[in-house]
């Protein structure tokens, strides 16, 4: 018996039980279907979030708070040398050559109110600066300026989710909306920027710092200072300038740690990339169990395969078949049953990633590599989980085999 034969053989086998043989395979479909549904899910927010971080500009710093440990985790202790100051960002901008501009930033969250409607959103008080360095422009109205933020003006300039869910029928320009229980003049627009992995710009609200600080929240420090180089090639002069500048604000000793964290782009992009790809492996590997299940099922139906036609194996030992044309004819029908299965669950996988994308929010990346991986897997699945059933087929013994009812 040839490979062409026992292919034959194995085909005709499943097509006699058409209904056993897909609730079979569903295991494997789901599997497939499911593992390269997420990988596409991870990395294409995994690209959607480096493109906008990367076009904020590949010039930015970004100072925070708190010790920076193992693994890119930020400690923050509490105490007064661990708290950015305003005295800190005008020293930045005094002292470091390299730095263009530096945007300070307090932000919490709070509700919103405007008429009978309610939002939370994230406030971010700041300066003017905030547009240009942050890159966040308006597309109506206009930012606040440095006499408004001097003169700790009540003014603000709103995000695109915060406009939906406030103003959904009207024109939000020269309203008052009520922040923390404190009223607002509306006086821009911010452009919609979409999801920004676990933080949405969309839903932030733009104040003048001082308001923040003094009137909102009553605090006198920053959540986060960004600093503009001048140019990409004095990002590392820049980066050694502030830290020698904050060190001596904060009057750290030698042989004290820096009590801030100062990261870059680069940085950002690649703590978040470890991140995301953490959870897509977790997500596929929840989802590579479904081909675990899918074998056993397999192995399951096969055994009784084995069991039902034992009376045909013992025929066709007897006019001449070896063992291994046996074992062959029932591992090819096992593993057809997972190729068939791998094949429709890439399609199903496929189909299910364009379906996102057309009715969700996310653009899943459909990645070749996890379509092949996913291939080979389902493959391996038959070949492991049709082993045992295929042997015991090849090592019937030929008289109980006939004498089988």
């Amino acid at each position: 018996m040839n490979f062409r034969e026992s292919l034959l053989t194995a085909l005709s086998a499943l097509f006699a039980n058409k209904l056993r043989a897909l609730l079979t395979m569903l295991g494997i479909i789901i599997g497939v279907a499911a593992v390269i549904t997420m990988i596409a899910i991870g990395e294409g927010a995994q690209k959607a979030v480096i493109e906008r971080i990367q076009s904020l500009g590949s010039n930015l710093l970004f100072i925070s708070p708190g010790a920076q440990r193992g693994g890119g985790m930020v400690v923050v202790q509490f105490g007064t040398s661990v708290r950015l100051k305003n005295s800190d960002a005008q020293a930045i901008l005094a002292r470091v050559e390299a730095v263009e501009a530096v945007v300070p930033e307090f932000s919490r969250n709070a509700q919103v109110k405007y008429g009978n409607r309610n939002w939370s959103a994230r406030i971010v008080g700041t300066t003017p600066e905030y547009e240009t360095v942050r890159n966040f422009g308006v597309v109506a109205g206009r930012y606040f300026t440095h006499s408004e933020e001097r003169g700790v003006a009540k003014v603000c300039v709103l995000g695109y989710n915060v406009v939906e869910n406030l103003f959904p029928d009207s024109d939000p320009l020269g309203k008052t909306i009520r922040i923390a229980g404190q009223s607002f003049e509306v006086i821009g627009i911010l452009e919609s920027k979409g999801q920004s992995g676990w933080q949405n710009p969309d839903d932030q609200i733009i104040i003048p710092l001082s308001t923040a600080q003094r009137r909102m929240f009553g605090v006198d420090y920053l959540s986060q200072i960004t600093a503009k180089v001048l140019d990409d090639k004095l990002m590392y002069k820049a980066f050694l300038d502030i830290e020698r500048i904050l060190r001596r604000e904060h009057k750290l000793r030698e042989d004290q740690d820096n009590d801030f964290t100062i990261r870059n782009q680069a940085d950002i992009i690649t703590t978040f990339q470890e991140t995301q790809q953490t959870f897509t492996f977790l997500l596929a590997g929840i989802a590579a169990v479904s081909l675990l299940v899918g074998g056993i099922g397999i192995m399951n139906i096969m055994i009784v395969s084995v069991t039902e036609r034992t009376k045909e194996i013992g025929i066709r030992k007897a006019i001449g078949a070896r063992r291994r044309d046996i074992m062959w004819q029932f591992l090819i029908e096992s593993v057809v049953m997972s190729v068939v299965g791998g094949c429709i669950g890439i399609a199903t996988g496929v189909v299910a990633s364009y379906l996102i994308t057309t009715y969700g929010n996310l653009t899943p990346l459909i990645s070749i590599n996890s379509i092949v991986v996913s291939f080979i897997f389902a493959s391996l699945v038959g070949v492991f989980f049709g082993m045992y059933p295929a042997w015991k087929a090849a090592m019937a013994n030929v008289i109980d085999a006939l004498r089988y009812e």
